[in-house]
């Protein structure tokens, strides 16, 4: 093998090396509070490869996704190794680093068409001169290394990114291929795999729609193949808009089904005209100055184009855009930049808003591309300016000096971002020091410190101090008043906890935890009648069929066969494991060991794999005089979780 063939398979590889190193921090992560819980830790669809999952991973738009792809890998990944958050976080480390590999790959052939890699002298490597892959490499590293990052790689919920970047820079890469040698695109390996690597990017998740007019920007530059063909140019990207296409519709029919559309009479032109201006400043100003990255960038209550928040990006928007117009000549590559930023951003810019959010730092994962493109460029017309004598020996070592410091200033502040992503508690705290006022931000951290660590009664002060503060600062907001009522219900302040509920179902009727939650409580307290109305209503929201069958039944002799309604009760709390759970907890620390036995079986049976509903279905059995019922279940405990079954013992 020649050197020049070495080198050009260890650069790919630094690169992935290095990514991996400075991503370390995100493998201590666990699942959080914050789409984790939906999609994963109560979702037991997704669990495997057998024939049941992969036809519900075809079919869901759970969350408002359509991304089979996605949950391909994320099945993968508990079919070895179950639900420990390592292997999940181990897998998005590597489609990162991954990825900063294809994009070195792509940065390569782009920036010796941007330079023309003829003109450049010095050792070649892979093909290419030496400064040509030098500033690839360093592309890639801005890329991959990017504080930015952080959320699409630390956070479980955001693999769909990860799969979907992966296939959206394979795309890239086929159709740099496939223009190579001629005017025309060559639809043989090529173009064919690219078209074919677009769709399966669009199955990986909605975000790569783009890629049609992110080609016809590379077309004009740096490829330079537009001038004078521009109808054969759009002409040819006919494939990739058909998919482009059949994706929208997807997309459409994914979020319609899955998740809510914010209203007009919420959201006005005005408003949303205002979200478009301050995403597409938001993408580049937070690339170049990293501070501030959060999780959650909470709308404004009545956001409006005027406002001073949204009126200076709107201002430096339109400035920056003419400037880049004007000097289109001589800096081509910022607007292509520029543009490319622009037409990523444009699904998630709040045109057609949807969520809690205003902008995310995940959607700077293929909008940062150019701007890395750009920092490349910078390193070979350093070396260009070296080599004709216009920059001097000096200026060229404070230029690698900063380089170096760049990339260093880059892996650290990734290295200590992915810190604050390990827990629920420290990114939530995170969150609200980033922005006090952020409402969402103080009722989430609230729910995490009361479920995140034991800690009695001091705990569940704290948390309900940050909820209270979320009311305060948004009364309107349904998140918060759900959380307060069942900090009630733990309390045992029933009739506190049903005024928070009943609130809660009045802000947001169309949801169906306020009803599931509201009939909790009444089953507590043995208010069977009360709570079978509120199941009913709970299971016409979630769309389930009125006849779902009891997944586990009753054992013969068990005292809630004599309650008809309860058992209906039961049948109707659906697959909610954790309300279960917590009824037959509750009914056995009251003494009604006989009656939470059936729903501590069904719990059991709705997650065989946790060890709390056989904790509290030992003790059920025990006191309701089932002692052999209670041995069985230990010995099942025990293989679960040997130190909870120490803590008991069947007579």
């Amino acid at each position: 093998m020649t050197r020049e063939r070495r080198l050009g398979i260890l650069v790919p590889l630094a690169i992935f090396a290095i990514t991996v190193v400075v991503f370390l921090p995100a493998l201590q992560g666990q699942f959080l509070n914050w789409d984790d819980s939906t999609l994963f830790t109560k979702n037991h669809d997704f669990r495997g490869l057998g024939g049941p999952q992969l036809r519900w991973m075809f079919t869901t738009t759970l969350a408002g996704h359509y991304m089979p792809l996605t949950w391909l890998t994320l099945g993968l990944n508990y079919a070895l190794g179950g639900m420990d958050p390592w292997g999940y976080h181990l897998t998005a480390m590597l489609l990162h680093a991954t990825n900063a590999a294809l994009f070195y790959l792509v940065a390569r052939r782009l920036l010796a068409a941007a330079v023309g890699a003829a003109e450049t002298g010095g050792t070649a490597v892979a093909g290419l001169p030496a400064d040509v892959t030098a500033g690839a490499a360093l592309a890639a590293l801005v890329f991959a290394i990017h504080p930015q990052r952080v959320e699409s790689v630390a956070w479980v919920t955001e693999r769909g990114t990860l799969v979907s970047g992966a296939l959206y820079l394979g795309a890239v890469l086929g159709y740099l291929r496939a223009v190579a040698t001629t005017g025309d695109i060559r639809w043989r390996w090529g173009g064919v795999c690219s078209v074919a690597a677009f769709a399966a990017a669009l199955l990986g998740k909605g975000m790569a729609i783009s890629l049609p007019a992110t080609l016809l920007i590379l077309d004009v530059y740096p490829l330079r193949r537009a001038h004078g063909r521009w109808w054969a140019v759009i002409r040819e990207k006919a494939p990739y808009l058909v998919v482009a296409a059949l994706g929208a519709l997807l997309i459409l029919f994914a979020r319609n089904r899955g998740a809510e559309w914010s209203a007009f009479s919420q959201f006005g032109i005005d408003a949303r005209l205002a979200f478009a201006a301050y995403s597409f400043w938001f993408y580049p100003a937070s690339t170049i100055w990293p501070i501030g990255l959060s999780p959650l960038h909470e709308v404004p209550v009545s956001p409006g184009l005027l406002q001073g928040r949204f009126l200076l990006p709107l201002l430096g928007l339109l400035a920056v855009t003419a400037i880049l117009v004007v000097l289109r000549r001589r800096a081509p590559g910022a607007l292509a930049a520029w543009a490319h930023s622009a037409v990523v951003v444009l699904p998630v810019s709040g045109i057609a808003h949807s969520g809690s959010q205003l902008v995310s730092d995940r959607y700077s994962y293929l909008a940062g591309l150019g701007w890395a493109l750009l920092a490349g460029y910078g390193v070979i017309r350093a070396v260009d300016l070296r080599r004709q004598g216009r920059l001097s020996g000096w200026v060229s070592a404070v230029c690698a000096i900063g380089v170096v410091l760049l990339v260093t200033a880059l892996a650290l502040g990734t290295w200590g971002q992915s810190t604050t992503w390990r827990d629920s508690e420290t990114l939530w705290r995170w969150a609200t020091e980033q922005d006090p006022a952020c409402a969402m931000c103080e009722a989430i951290l609230g729910e995490a410190i009361v479920y995140g660590a034991p800690g009695g009664r001091v705990r569940l002060d704290e948390g309900e101090a940050h909820v209270r503060r979320a009311i305060a600062l948004r009364p309107t907001m349904p998140l918060p008043q759900y959380t307060l009522g069942t900090m009630r219900l733990a309390r045992g302040e029933y009739a506190d906890a049903e005024a928070s509920l009943r609130t809660y179902i009045q802000l947001a009727p169309g949801l169906s935890q306020g009803p599931a939650r509201l009939a909790l409580i009444y089953l507590v307290q043995g208010r069977t009648t009360d709570a079978l109305p509120l199941l009913r209503r709970a299971q016409e929201l979630e769309h389930r069929p009125a006849g779902d069958p009891m997944p586990h039944a009753a054992g013969p002799g068990s005292a809630a066969t004599d309650d008809p309604s309860f058992v209906e009760a039961i049948r109707l709390m659906g697959d909610r494991w954790e309300d279960l759970e917590y009824l037959g907890q509750a009914l056995v620390q009251q003494g009604q060991a006989a009656r939470a036995v059936l729903p501590l079986e069904r719990a059991s049976a709705l997650t065989p794999s946790s060890a709390g509903p056989r904790v509290w279905l030992v003790q059920a059995y025990e006191a309701a005089g089932r002692p052999d019922r209670a041995r069985e279940e230990l010995a099942a405990l025990r293989r679960l979780d040997p130190v909870a079954a120490g803590r008991l013992s069947v007579r």
